[in-house]
């Protein structure tokens, strides 16, 4: 057992199952120059969405956060599927992006976004500090309310 693995096991987290995209002709991952970039994960579980609309309308700021979370663990499951199994190989979190669906004036997204940054940092701990995008929008493929991409260094 690795690593990140075993920090996995104490914290309780499981990484989901690598979804498949459904909707168009894109990369999940690609791996180039010892990094890793995995496309935008929606706050699904087994393909099925589970946090909908704006945040600030139909969810809390704690949902957001949630919603981020859940979106955070899928780019970790494409992350691991692209290593072969083996997060180890993930010298440093080097960027996410979140887009959030918000109502107007809402102008908290940059907290609802640090739901996948926490979780980045509880894993990879001082490796897992990034840099970071976290724009709200009007609106979201699928109407989902959070969408998170990452970038990673690679081990050589």
């Amino acid at each position: 057992m690795g690593k990140i693995d075993q920090r996995l096991q104490e914290l309780g987290i499981e990484i989901p199952a690598a979804a498949i995209p459904k909707a168009a002709k894109i990369e999940t991952y690609l791996i180039y120059n010892n990094t890793l970039r995995v496309s935008g994960q929606l706050p699904a579980i087994d393909g099925e969405i589970k946090y909908f609309g704006h945040v600030g309308r139909e969810q809390s700021l704690e949902d957001g956060q949630a919603a981020a979370r859940l979106s955070a663990l899928n780019v970790l499951a494409q992350a691991k599927h692209a290593l072969d199994g083996d997060l180890d190989r993930i010298e440093r979190v080097l960027n996410l992006r979140g887009f959030v669906a918000t109502i107007e004036g809402f102008d908290q997204v940059a907290q609802v976004v640090n739901g996948a940054s926490e979780l980045m940092h509880d894993i990879f701990g001082e490796l897992g500090k990034h840099t970071r995008t976290a724009a709200g929008v009007a609106a979201m493929p699928y109407n989902v309310t959070v969408e998170i991409e990452g970038l990673f260094a690679l081990k050589e």
